[in-house]
Order: structure tokens, then sequence, then C-alpha cells
């Protein structure tokens, strides 16, 4: 298959239509390829199509957090010798309790080169998850980072403009 470069004006629809809330109707895509003008087989096709061109990389249900228990997250910032960052990356990434993993520029007095987003039922419970992940990684000098607040919580959205 050619890849495509630009993503032409039918597959923006297509992706402002798997971004929005999924349809509870008995056949789902069909209205989803409703919505984008297209037949269902047509819809699938460019969704596959996007798909196999790493366009999209996934497709999920997004679950609200807080109202099923998880009542607690944190930001890790670790401190990876640069020898061992991208083991330590994918190691840390396979956890199931880390929804993010980056790899951060360092700033003076702030030596923390691998960010990830733990969550919890609670604090003690970050502090169990975060300590096994040092443990497993030999990875000790960390920071924790609580969230206080929660100011703003969206999914990215994108082609918007139309």
């Amino acid at each position: 298959m050619e890849k495509r470069q630009e993503i032409d004006e039918l597959d923006r629809r297509v992706v402002r239509a798997l971004q929005g809330d999924f349809p509870l109707v008995a056949e789902p895509y069909k209205a989803l390829a409703e919505e984008c003008g297209l037949s269902e087989e047509e819809f699938l096709a460019r969704v596959e199509a996007l798909w196999a061109e790493k366009k999209i990389r996934k497709m999920g249900a997004v679950l609200r957090h807080r109202e099923v228990g998880f009542k607690a997250n944190v930001l890790v910032a670790w401190e990876v010798p640069a020898e061992r960052l991208d083991g330590v990356a994918h190691q840390m990434a396979e956890s199931p309790h880390v929804s993010h993993c980056y790899d951060r520029n360092t700033a003076p007095n702030w030596p923390y080169n691998l960010y990830t987003m733990v969550h919890g039922t609670s604090r003690e419970e970050c502090e169990e998850i975060v300590g096994t992940l040092a443990k497993e990684t030999g990875v000790k000098n960390r920071t924790m980072l609580y969230t206080k607040k929660e100011w703003k919580k969206t999914s990215m959205r994108y082609f918007t403009e139309a």
C-alpha cells in the first residue's frame, strides 16, 4: 500500500467522527459513516487505511478515573542514567499503573529526565506502585508531584475547525 502523506478532507471528517461520543445504537459504525457521507464499508476502509498508515494509533474508551475509584494520581519525575533511559522507559511504560511515560530534557538543578503518571485509589497505593517501579528498575532518585486540583481534563480533539 502506498503511503499518503496528507490527510484529506474526507479523512478529517472520519477522524472528527471517531473522536466524538460513540453512538449507542445497533450499528455504530454505520451511524458514524452516515455523519461523514459514506457507506459503512467505505468508512471502515478509511479507518483501516489511517491505521495502516499510522495516522491513527488507537481507539478506545475514556475512563473517568475519579468516578470509578482512582482518587490519587502522581507525576513522578525520575533521574535515569542516559545509557539506561530507553530500557527503563520501556519497562515503566509496560506497567498497567502508568498511563503516560515521557523522556524530557533536564535543567540546572533539575536532573530528572523520565516522567511517568501513576494512578491509584489512594496516595498510599501510589507510593507502593512507585516503590515497586523503583525496585524493578533500580532507579532510586525521583520526585513525586501529586495533583492538588484538576483544572482541565479533556482528550485532544483534531480537525475541529470545520
